[in-house]
């Protein structure tokens, strides 16, 4: 009677090893793996597998698993793969580059962090407005504590308009003195900037100039 064989590849997101495990066809109910730090293991692939007589066989298990961590000088980033995918209960197989599985793997730890992070928050949240019901609290003790919780800063955009009178000295050629325009040299010289993040130089110009030849 012959036995067929299975081998399957599976990927553990949070460590980044990959995990092969051959065992027998239909006894796929008694393949154990437990997550670990809580992440799910990813079928990456099932294919054939040969299963060499005994005496060859090097460290084998019928329900074992080989961890086999990644070895640089065996990486190939271009590699195709093909995993399921499930969506709203429907199975599909995809097959993709090891680089595009990578990349898709990097967003979705991010995505992780990113809604930890905002379901903290959202927690304290919570936390926090059942402190501030307290009538003791005024509405802008409520709102500056809010603010803090998220890290917003309570500010009005306002626009400011005014004059500024300046003096700067200029040296102009003897041969260009009749032709001396200081509206026109100052507009092409002179520039108004702010040094602080929270003030920007929208518009500026320069109305009357004024020379002193002496």
């Amino acid at each position: 009677m012959n036995n067929k064989w299975n081998k399957y590849s599976y990927l553990n997101t949070d460590t980044d090893c990959l995990i092969e495990v051959t065992h027998l066809e239909g006894t796929e109910e008694k393949l154990l793996l437990t997550p670990l730090n809580n992440s799910p293991y990813v079928l990456l692939s099932v294919e054939d597998a040969t299963i060499l007589p005994t005496n060859e066989r090097n460290k084998m298990e019928t329900y074992g698993a080989t961890i086999t961590p990644a070895v640089p000088n065996e990486y190939n980033s271009n590699l195709l793969v093909t995993y399921k995918k499930i969506f709203n209960g429907e199975t599909t197989y995809s097959t993709e580059k090891v680089v595009d599985i990578e990349w898709a793997l990097e967003q979705g730890r991010r995505a992780d962090d990113l809604y930890n992070g905002l379901k903290l928050k959202v927690n304290e949240l919570e936390e926090l407005l059942v402190e501030l019901y307290n009538p003791n609290y005024t509405k802008e003790e409520a709102l500056q504590q809010i603010s803090e919780l998220f890290g917003f800063e309570l500010s009005k955009t306002v626009t400011v308009t005014g004059t500024i009178n300046f003096e700067v000295t200029v040296q102009v050629p003897l041969d260009e003195i009749d032709n001396f325009d200081a509206h026109y040299k100052l507009g092409d010289e002179l520039s108004l900037t702010s040094y602080g993040n929270d003030v920007e130089v929208n518009d500026w110009s320069i109305e009357d100039t004024d020379v002193d030849w002496n």
